[in-house]
């Protein structure tokens, strides 16, 4: 069995198409064809299901796939130690973070990072699966909301948040030192469709609580809606994050009680991964961003669990 070998049949996996991975291989389809016959016959079993013109993974195909990626992503981790030896401050950094503050949070210290490791290119990937990413060792690290369980991942917490109702200044609740969590229930409300994170969150608390959130507007852009909510067409719930980002003068934040609402934002990285020089630059940028936010506006973060 060769890497190289090993090589053609990840491609295969990932295409499902001979002549597609012969293409993204670089070599001919009968060349390719010819590597994975060998190498189902050293193992003595097949790796595809082959039904017509399309393929299929085996479940020994699949455990061999699995495996494979996991020795390649350890192939790579030994050769960036090795370069880190060699004093060698390049390479690529893959950074996840889920959709919408969170990436932007990630987008908004790139020049800082840049400025310390220009050598390094960075790719940023916003993704609701950005765990799975993280495990199929496709991510050196992401940024979403812990705490994530699985043995797998190591993951190290930045801050917790609170969650703020959002309106106009002519709003009813404008002027008010708090918002009642249930008191939301009788307005008007805007909020990002039920796969987003944030309203996961908002959904499970009122659920645990007896009542259901409909909201008069749905939609799934950052822009459409602050557009609903300074357009007066209702108020929103956003996390303090999202909130700092977009700092529109127009709009008024008040607290949410009865409970509180928090969350955790921490970095996720395969406990397995070996975290080089580029990686642990951009926590250590990460970490002194939030640090500076948390010094200038301590109150607006929740404090402890379940503060």
């Amino acid at each position: 069995m060769e890497l190289r070998q090993l090589d053609y049949f990840i491609a295969t996996c990932e295409e499902l198409h001979f002549t597609r991975a012969s293409v993204k291989l670089g070599i001919t389809q009968p060349s390719l064809s010819h590597q994975i016959k060998a190498l189902e016959d050293e193992l003595g079993v097949p790796l595809f299901d082959r039904i017509g013109k399309k393929i299929a993974i085996t479940e020994a195909g699949l455990i061999l796939y699995k495996k494979s990626k996991s020795a390649f992503g350890h192939l790579a981790s030994a050769k960036e130690q090795i370069q880190e030896l060699q004093q060698i401050e390049r390479g690529t950094l893959a950074i996840g973070a889920l959709p919408g503050e969170l990436n932007q949070l990630v987008s908004s210290l790139l020049l800082d990072f840049h400025r310390d490791f220009p050598k390094v290119r960075i790719k940023i990937f916003g993704a609701e699966d950005i765990v799975s990413r993280v495990l199929h060792n496709e991510l050196d690290l992401a940024i979403t909301i812990l705490p994530v369980e699985d043995e797998r991942i190591r993951m190290i917490p930045l801050y917790r948040e609170k969650f703020y109702f959002v309106a106009t200044a002519e709003h009813t609740f404008a002027g008010r030192a708090a918002v009642d969590f249930e008191e939301v229930l009788k307005v008007p409300i805007i909020m990002f469709p039920e796969t987003h994170r944030c309203r996961q969150l908002i959904d499970t608390t009122y659920s645990k609580a007896g009542h259901t959130l409909v909201p008069l507007i749905e939609t799934s852009t950052i822009d459409s809606l602050f557009g609903f909510v300074r357009s007066g067409g209702g108020g929103t719930i956003l996390s303090k994050t999202l909130i700092d980002m977009y700092d529109y003068d127009d709009l008024v934040h008040i607290p949410v009680q009865n409970p509180t609402l928090c969350r955790e934002v921490g970095i996720v990285y395969h406990r397995d991964k070996y975290m080089g020089k580029a990686s642990r630059g951009f926590i250590d940028t990460l970490t002194a961003h939030i640090r500076s936010l948390k010094q200038n506006a301590p109150l607006e973060y929740c404090d402890s669990e379940g503060a």
